[in-house]
């Protein structure tokens, strides 16, 4: 009888207790699952004003173009420009590249030129514009020097004319240099017409010519327009010239040679008989601008790498 009722007391209580503990835990579960709700509630209502604080900055910039947000942006930008430039820059010294915009820039300044002599022929050429009505050629386009045989004939240049909106204008030549035969240090002349509208060359009489430098030739290839070639810089000659592998068809002579400025460096005098790859350059010295009233121009500007 006794361990009846000691069996069912000992049931009773450990029911009791298992009753208790499971409130216990259950208690303990909601308030756990409370307080997790609660911090999710307090980490959504964070992020959601943010969001919005987030979006008020948003609309502030884009109303007033400015701000911080806007200032960084921008900075970045600029940023990353700055480096576009350089590498472009960079870019193009190492290849030796000149812009296509620079070239197209260039090409007006260049003009076809046409002699007329007292045998009845018409030679052709090119002549570069210097402002005020000067221009830069030949000289055996627009005077007559020797003949191959070395000895003078009869032979003169009566007119010389340039094309200018597709009409011939005259132009007399104002200074020469003291060639006697082509492919020569002194094959240059000064030609002027009355004062055109077209856009002066920048020269430079200090380009360096230095080995595989690349230039840029512009000129009046067999009389069909100007037309450009590139090469690059070979040996300078003991006569004062410089080769190069550029087209030197006929009538490139008296053209431009420009560096990778756009700047006016020297002038085609000649080719290699027989090789029209094969050319000759004059480079440009102070003395063909000595008859040029008070001829202005911008110092060059050596740029370095990297430097625009």
């Amino acid at each position: 009888m006794v361990s009846r009722r000691l069996v069912f007391f000992t049931s009773t209580l450990a029911t009791a207790v298992s009753f208790f503990t499971l409130g216990v835990m259950h208690s303990r579960r909601t308030e756990a699952r409370a307080s997790y709700e609660a911090k999710l509630d307090a980490i959504r209502d964070e992020v959601h004003s943010g969001l919005e604080r987030t979006q008020r900055s948003d609309a502030v910039v884009t109303a007033g173009n400015s701000g911080r947000i806007a200032g960084t942006a921008d900075s970045a930008e600029l940023s990353r420009a700055r480096m576009v430039a350089q590498i472009k820059q960079e870019l193009q010294s190492e290849m030796g590249l000149l812009p296509v915009h620079l070239l197209r820039d260039r090409r007006p300044s260049f003009v076809e030129l046409y002699s007329y002599d007292s045998l009845g022929k018409t030679n052709y050429g090119t002549a570069g514009y210097l402002g005020g009505g000067y221009f830069i050629t030949v000289k055996h386009a627009v005077i007559a020097l020797k003949d191959e045989d070395d000895r003078q004939n009869n032979r003169r240049i009566t007119s010389v004319k340039i094309v200018y909106h597709g009409k011939e204008i005259p132009a007399r030549v104002v200074d020469a240099g003291d060639a006697e035969a082509e492919v020569h240090s002194g094959d240059w002349a000064i030609i002027r017409t009355r004062d055109l509208d077209l856009p002066p060359l920048r020269v430079d009489s200090a380009f360096a010519y230095d080995f595989a430098d690349p230039i840029f030739r512009l000129g009046n290839d067999y009389s069909k327009g100007i037309i450009l070639s590139t090469g690059y810089v070979g040996q300078k000659t003991s006569n004062g010239l410089v080769t190069c592998l550029t087209d030197g068809h006929p009538g490139v002579s008296g053209g431009g040679v420009l560096d990778q400025r756009g700047d006016l460096v020297g002038i085609p005098i000649g080719r290699m008989q027989g090789d029209y790859r094969f050319s000759f350059i004059l480079p440009i010295r102070a003395e063909m601008l000595r008859k040029l009233p008070a001829h202005d121009q911008a110092e060059p500007q050596h740029v370095v790498a990297g430097e625009q």
